[in-house]
């Protein structure tokens, strides 16, 4: 069954959990059997990947090595943050300012602001969560307001993130909006050539395991003047000296005003919250005078801001380094056991391609009875018949337990699907 609601700009009608505007429930059936031992898992984190079963257990397992989290450095449990977060709530008091950023403010949420600025080379704004770093933007994106007074013809990547397609119907009350194919760089140069101002909206690491194209991107820019505005939750700290991002680390020292680059302060840099780098002056002023989030909604909170600084010192330090060329070296081991698309790119997200819904969750059963906790992707992430297991690699991840994982997967989907992996 399938409900089918027209695009806004009657461009590209996309599927999925990341189209508003488009809805298809053809995955119904196989949600259930995926809740059913590998969704909501309660348990108790320990150091490192092996997680203590909570109050669920798959038969009588009680420990599995946990392959889902995206804490790519290993850093969501390390001490020098933790006790960031619990100084700040001690030090400072209380946990929650109950104010928006604008009128009133934590002094450790500037000060967190400044060194973040000077990490990225870029203005930081932060917030309590990417998503929300997201909704401040995007609306004053769309209303022309960082275009010199023209409103953008606004392209979203096909495959761009929910917390950035999910904004596409607000978008389109102030201006045009337009899907194109996942990285089609050729359609994107002809709406640059059609239209006197475009506005690209993509990922820079998505969250299958590809990447944006960011020199063709900057390519764009400088031929017609593209403004970028690309989140990379997924890039940030694990690609640059300072761990500024898989796209920060490859744009120009100075941002400029063409470019908005949003990222999580979870998954590889370890806290919480979320951050927007900005490249002007005036577009630092404008949101923090004029956004939403910054007028109405209450800043990151004490402990997250603590947790952050924490943060800025392992990124200031001999450390960072390390523990990237550790989470390379262990995503160059699973790659020489199993190949997948994104085989050699350096990127931490797997993705096992299998092809039938049915098979991918009876393949992750079989994993997660073994031991390993991975993630089954299917409809509405992935098209119909093109289900897999996503495998999120860590520095933290133990050398033989990778081993494990690999030699798993080849026997599973073997014996699962009756081929050989990778299935033809």
């Amino acid at each position: 069954m399938q409900q089918q609601i027209a695009p806004p700009d009657g461009g590209l009608a996309t599927g999925g959990a990341a189209e508003p505007t488009y809805l298809k429930i053809d995955s119904a059936p196989y949600f259930d059997p995926a809740m059913a031992g590998l969704t909501a898992v309660g348990d108790r984190f320990r150091t490192g990947r092996p997680t203590n079963s909570g109050n669920y257990a798959l038969g009588s397992r009680t420990q599995v090595i946990d392959f889902v989290r995206c804490s790519y450095l290993g850093l969501d449990n390390h001490p020098v943050i933790i006790a960031g977060a619990t100084e700040a709530i001690e030090a400072k008091r209380p946990l929650d300012w109950s104010s928006a950023a604008t009128p009133l403010r934590f002094a450790l949420l500037t000060e967190l602001e400044e060194i973040l600025s000077e990490i990225f080379n870029a203005r930081v704004l932060a917030f309590s969560s990417a998503m929300l770093a997201n909704f401040c933007a995007m609306p004053v994106l769309a209303s022309g307001l960082l275009t010199g007074g023209k409103k953008p013809l606004l392209v979203f990547d096909h495959s761009a993130h929910v917390s950035l397609a999910y904004h596409k119907p607000v978008a389109a009350n102030e201006t045009r909006v337009k899907t194109i194919a996942h990285k089609d760089m050729d359609a994107l140069e002809r709406l640059c050539r059609e239209n006197p101002v475009v506005a690209y909206v993509c990922d820079g690491i998505y969250s299958r395991g590809s990447h944006s194209p960011i020199e063709e991107l900057r390519e764009l820019q400088e031929r017609y003047g593209l403004f970028l505005y690309i989140d990379d939750a997924h890039g940030l700290s694990i690609f640059g000296p300072q761990g500024e991002g898989f796209a920060r680390s490859q744009l120009p020292q100075e941002l400029g005003d063409r470019t908005i680059i949003t990222a999580s302060l979870a998954k590889g840099f370890g806290a919480s919250g979320g951050v927007l780098m900005l490249g002007a002056a005036d577009h630092e002023a404008l949101f923090r005078r004029h956004s939403i989030p910054q007028a109405f909604s209450a800043a990151p909170n004490l402990a997250a801001v603590g947790a952050a600084l924490g943060s800025c010192k392992i990124h200031r330090s001999a450390e960072l380094g390390q523990r990237q060329r550790r989470l390379a070296q262990r995503i160059d081991l699973f790659d020489r056991r199993v190949a997948t698309a994104g085989q050699g790119n350096s990127l931490p997200i797997r993705v096992i391609a299998i092809g039938s819904e049915t098979n991918a969750i009876a393949i992750a059963k079989r994993l997660f009875d073994s031991g390993f906790y991975t993630l089954v992707t299917f409809l509405p992430d992935l098209d119909q018949c093109r289900a897999g297991i996503r495998v999120c690699i860590t520095a933290e991840h133990d050398v033989r337990d990778i081993e494990r994982l690999c030699d798993a997967i080849l026997e599973n989907v073997a014996e699962i699907t009756g081929k050989p992996y990778p299935i033809r």
